[in-house]
């Protein structure tokens, strides 16, 4: 039996990367699982086949997380097995390394309309419908502590959502809801490969205190604690996960 067993649980932007492993981790947990993709429709089908083949479920919601038009049917969606919901996972974010002389208005709209605006009004969504005792969880960064040239506004979306679970997690409470956020560090995936020079990886295992780059399977396994019932008196805090990267 699963911790997370009758419970079901939203995913955004989970068929690659981070937010699959938080997918398949919370399925494998017992929850009935509904992910967002963006337009990668075969690598969301892989992941609900593996989720399947290994005795879990879940569904895949394509959704633009920019879009505020698709997020009732994803959260119709999210909520159609069990008649509500329990756990939030907002995940989905986009990422550009550009100087602050040479962004533009389009690309800063853009990055703040995906990593912030849609994450805000999905967690305003989220409240009439999650069920007391249930747990938000904000994928961050690190780069909100450790910032570097060109993530100026990946860096400053992402501090957002630090502050949103703050105040939600007071506005949330009363109902026993926990709101937290978790900040990855370095992390094998496409876009901390599309991000960064090849190089990159070996300088940060230099100055990781467990020596090396970390896996998503790493951080979707704390997002499991904090969606589960052991985390009960965890809320309102930013977790960073991250293999002693910053200490």
């Amino acid at each position: 039996m699963g911790v997370l067993d009758g419970k079901a649980a939203l995913v955004t932007g989970g068929s690659r990367g981070i937010g699959a492993a938080i997918v398949r981790r919370l399925a494998a947990d017992g929850a009935t699982v509904t992910f967002t993709y963006a337009s990668n429709e075969q690598a969301a089908d892989e992941v609900v086949a593996s989720v399947k083949e290994a005795g879990g479920q879940a569904v895949a919601v394509q959704a633009d997380q920019a879009d505020l038009s698709a997020l009732a049917d994803v959260f119709d969606t999210a909520c159609e097995s069990t008649g509500g919901l329990d756990i939030l996972v907002c995940n989905a974010a986009s990422a550009m390394v550009t100087p602050i002389a040479d962004v533009t208005e389009a690309e800063y709209d853009r990055m703040m309309a995906t990593n912030v605006k849609g994450p805000f009004f999905a967690l305003q969504k989220a409240g009439p419908v999650l069920r007391d005792g249930g747990r938000v969880i904000n994928i961050s960064t690190l780069n909100t502590a450790m910032p570097g040239p060109g993530i100026s506004l990946y860096a400053a979306s992402k501090a957002s959502l630090e502050q949103f679970a703050a105040v939600a997690a007071r506005e949330l409470g009363p109902r026993g809801i926990t709101v937290n956020c978790v900040s990855p560090g370095a992390t094998e995936t496409d876009m901390f490969r599309d991000s960064n020079p090849p190089e990159a990886a070996d300088l940060i295992v230099g100055i990781t205190a467990l020596g090396r780059v970390g896996e998503p399977a790493d951080i979707a396994d704390v997002v499991a604690f904090l969606a589960g019932p052991d985390s009960r008196w965890i809320t309102g805090q930013n977790i960073r996960v991250t293999g002693g990267l910053l200490i």
